[in-house]
């Protein structure tokens, strides 16, 4: 469906642009997003995690299901994942089990290299449209 393609090129970029820049603060728009809208955050983590889902139900007509939307599919569900991670992490008083720990320094630990590859996903996926993984 072309709406879900839409949504993920662009809250894939939107949610790329915020985990690479979010923190660091370089860039207007990142400190913009990052210094205190953590609704903002939990909003955009949850609609990025269903999109990078219903991507990969719902390819582009003509191309291969699952496979055909494989890369923008999967880091949109992971910069959603992370975003809403890092929501519940910062307002839980309760410390992490050794799984949470786990999941922090693996994903929250790598969001710069995830963020960037969701917003070179999403050009990609916006100039080439019906490459196959793409």
């Amino acid at each position: 469906m072309l709406q879900f393609y839409f949504l993920s090129i662009i809250l894939n970029a939107l949610a790329g642009y915020l985990l690479f820049f979010g923190e660091s603060g370089t860039l207007e728009l990142g400190s913009r997003l990052s210094s205190g809208n953590e609704t903002f955050k939990l909003v955009l983590g949850v609609l990025s995690a269903l999109t990078g889902f219903f991507k990969l139900l719902s390819p582009i007509e003509g191309e291969v299901p699952v496979i055909g939307d494989l890369v923008p599919a999967l880091t949109g569900f992971l910069c959603g994942f992370i975003l809403i991670f890092e929501y519940y992490r910062n307002r839980s008083s309760i410390e992490g089990s050794d799984h949470t720990q786990k999941i922090s320094r693996i994903l929250v630990g790598n969001k710069k290299i995830i963020g960037a590859a969701a917003f070179i996903a999403a050009v990609l996926h916006f100039l080439f449209p019906r490459v196959l993984l793409l």
